[in-house]
């Protein structure tokens, strides 16, 4: 969901510092390091820097907590690729920490694109849907407590937001969620069989709203046709957002594609399906004047 930036791996690295940046750079060389004396105190520090990097990438391939979500569970086996989500490591609370380390090793998992899942042995051979983006989880929550018939896979990078959501289920007694952590592009072309989904959420993905960012928005043709093949016929491709202009590409990009058919008679947007949970996001941005728009789609 918009709230909380989509579906991880590492940020872009840090633009070189200054050369007038004496001390205290993580980035290399300095004016400073050039006019520096060679011997045993240039070797010490060149030997506290490696240390640095090091310690440094230790941690972004780490997980936070034992057991838990990966930092980049992709890592190196797949391409770096222009990114539609942001990924960001908050704070987490005493309650997110106890529902990771207790549930991260029976309802988790990290997409390492090495397997295919079976969506049968993990959902218990319930039908299952694909949610992208589920922010705190509270509308995910709600939804697998309502429709425990459903199992929800969902996908997202932000550890609160995944600690969160498994300790709301956990609390309603919902079994049927099963938290991703990693890209939705690489579950998508890695790890899911063909025609193995019964749908796809999608809730307020980040709308990247400057123009420069428009190649980062999820809902793309590309996208598209690596949903298609993973979804059964007649599933429900569910989009919701309250950016206009990004609704309007939505409908352009689903109507142009030859997998999917538009639910709504007037070939235009859909009212808000019950199911759907009205989320306190979406409450505010209702508050503030904000038109949202539901969009369903059935896989032809």
């Amino acid at each position: 969901m918009s709230e909380q930036p989509l579906n991880p791996t590492t940020a872009a690295a840090p633009e070189p510092e200054a050369a007038t940046t004496v001390t205290g750079s993580a980035t290399g060389s300095t004016a400073a390091d050039a006019t520096a004396p060679a011997g045993p105190a240039a070797d010490e520090a060149a030997a506290l820097r490696a240390a640095s990097f090091e310690r440094a990438r230790r941690l972004r391939q780490e997980p936070r907590f034992p057991g838990g979500p990966a930092a980049d569970p992709a890592g190196s086996h797949h391409e770096r690729r222009i990114r539609s989500f942001q990924p960001r490591r908050s704070r987490v609370t005493t309650g997110q920490q106890d529902a990771l380390e207790r549930l991260w090793p029976k309802w988790g998992l990290d997409i390492d694109g090495k397997r295919v899942l079976d969506l049968d042995q993990l959902f218990d051979g319930l039908p299952v849907v694909l949610e992208i983006g589920f922010g705190m989880g509270e509308a995910t929550a709600q939804m697998a407590a309502d429709d425990p018939g459903t199992g929800i896979l969902a996908v997202d990078v932000h550890t609160p937001g995944q600690g969160n959501l498994l300790g709301l289920a956990d609390k309603a007694g919902s079994t049927n969620v099963r938290v991703a952590n990693g890209d939705a592009v690489i579950l998508l072309r890695e790890m899911l069989a063909h025609e193995s989904l019964d749908g796809l959420r999608v809730y307020f993905p980040d709308p990247w709203p400057k123009a420069r960012h428009h190649k980062r928005r999820l809902i793309q043709p590309e996208f598209l046709d690596l949903v298609a093949p993973v979804l059964k016929p007649g599933a429900i491709v569910h989009c919701a957002t309250d950016w206009e202009p990004y609704a309007e590409q939505m409908l352009e990009v689903l109507t142009a594609h030859p997998r999917f058919a538009n639910t709504a008679a007037d070939g235009g947007y859909a009212p808000r399906p019950a199911f759907r949970p009205l989320t306190r996001f979406e409450g505010q941005g209702l508050d503030k004047g904000h038109v949202v728009h539901d969009l369903l789609f059935a896989r032809i």
